[in-house]
């Protein structure tokens, strides 16, 4: 029935949806021409993949969208978010707003006429856009179309990290290295956030982070038959399937479980989740990821360093929070195709000297875990204003915006 309903709508049926997108098309659909509807629902209808059709649908067919958010979780003990939606008919389309409660003692105060509607977007994107005014859109919507900037997707492949199936097995210590004799069946591994520790991975850090007792390396077992492994090897393998590794999805799919697939080295890294801000990270080590990180492969031609300047300024920072998503815990969440999204400034000529300069002073901001918006100051006066001619407002009116979706999401921590 679940299918049938969306299907009959021209949506997209799969096992992902839950059964309350299809009740809302459901109830909307037996909407008198004037009619209003409410619901509490799952606040995922702002943001995940599986409720794009659901956007469009709504936005297709309702004249006034309302969303009433809360910063705290209003339900005790669960551990997801809601929205209270309210949608009306009519023959005129007003558009959207969303209104912010603390908790649901506001609710008390409600004046659902405090915020004007926006005009809405009749497209599958994330509604979370529609936390910023109806000015910060506009400009928004002009940077898109602004060609001093470009999509990150448009400097390289965007790929998860390495899938490996289980990456406590995986991913080793040194010990354990030298336990089984991995080190020539190894690479350099930056395995999470606290790996990187500024804007280069260098060998250096990975000296570091082995030195620490993290999980440095990488498992890469070769394709060359089982019988001419090292008994060392063998002996890991066979670690491997007494403690049931063999048995996750994953690594029960391949044809050899302990051999990872899709093992190459990027030029850059990508924090999947994030606290405060992602960062972006050059390989300076032929290391390799998980896929807690996003894996990068720039183009062609493309100058690395001037990618990574790219992205640490008011503008990219402000997109990344509104391409990527947020869960409780204030987690911020990119993919790789919301990454690809991220707006970057067009660095073509800028001097190595200057470049190297602004990189470097980046990098030792990050390193000291100083506050990152000294670091977005040099950039948007050094890149944006002085050689873009980016007018400074607009550099602050994307920071405010940055900050503005940044608060929302760290709230709910």
């Amino acid at each position: 029935m679940q299918s049938k309903i969306l299907t009959s709508h021209g949506m997209k049926a799969n096992k992902l949806i839950n059964s309350w997108v299809a009740f809302v098309v459901a109830c909307v659909q037996l909407l008198s021409n004037n009619g209003r509807i409410a619901f509490v629902i799952p606040a995922e209808v702002l943001q995940v993949a599986y409720a794009e059709d659901l956007r469009l649908y709504l936005a297709n067919s309702l004249a006034k969208i309302t969303l009433i958010t809360f910063e705290q979780l209003v339900f005790p003990g669960i551990e997801q978010e809601v929205v209270v939606f309210i949608g009306e008919k009519g023959s005129k389309e007003k558009g959207i707003r969303i209104i912010e409660m603390a908790n649901l003692d506001d609710l008390e105060r409600l004046d659902l006429n405090q915020n004007g509607f926006q005009k809405i977007q009749h497209v599958k994107e994330k509604w979370t856009k529609y936390f910023v005014t109806a000015d910060e859109m506009s400009l928004i919507q002009e940077l898109r179309e602004d060609k001093r900037f470009a999509e990150f997707s448009e400097y390289g492949l965007i790929n998860v990290g390495i899938t490996t199936g289980n990456n406590s097995y995986f991913s080793v210590t040194e010990a354990t290295t030298k336990e089984y004799e991995l080190e020539s069946v190894t690479l350099p591994l930056i395995g999470r956030s606290s790996h990187a520790h500024g804007i280069y991975f260098t060998s250096d850090d990975w000296e570091i982070n082995k030195a620490a007792g993290k999980r440095a390396r990488l498992i890469s077992f070769p394709e060359t038959p089982y019988e001419n492994y090292p008994s060392a090897h063998k002996k890991y393998i066979e670690l491997g399937e007494k403690t049931g590794k063999h048995e996750g999805y994953k690594c029960s799919i391949r044809d050899r479980w302990y051999i990872v697939p899709s093992v190459w080295v990027p030029d850059a890294f990508f924090l999947r989740r994030n606290n405060l801000y992602p960062k972006f990270v050059l390989n300076c080590c032929g290391a390799v990821s998980t896929d807690t990180m996003h894996r990068m492969k720039f183009n062609p031609g493309i100058n690395p360093e001037n990618i990574l300047l790219a992205y640490y300024n008011s503008i990219s920072f402000a997109f990344t929070e509104i391409c990527g998503r947020s869960y409780g815990g204030g987690v911020l969440e990119i993919l790789p195709g919301e990454m690809g999204n991220i707006l970057l400034p067009r660095i073509e000529h800028i001097d190595p000297i200057l470049r190297t300069s602004i990189l470097e002073e980046i990098d030792t901001i990050i390193r000291n875990n100083e506050n990152i918006e000294t670091a977005l100051d040099l950039v948007d006066q050094e890149i944006l204003v002085n050689q873009l001619k980016i007018e400074s407002d607009i550099c602050k009116s994307f920071r405010s915006i940055w900050k503005k979706l940044q608060k929302r999401r760290l709230g709910r921590s």
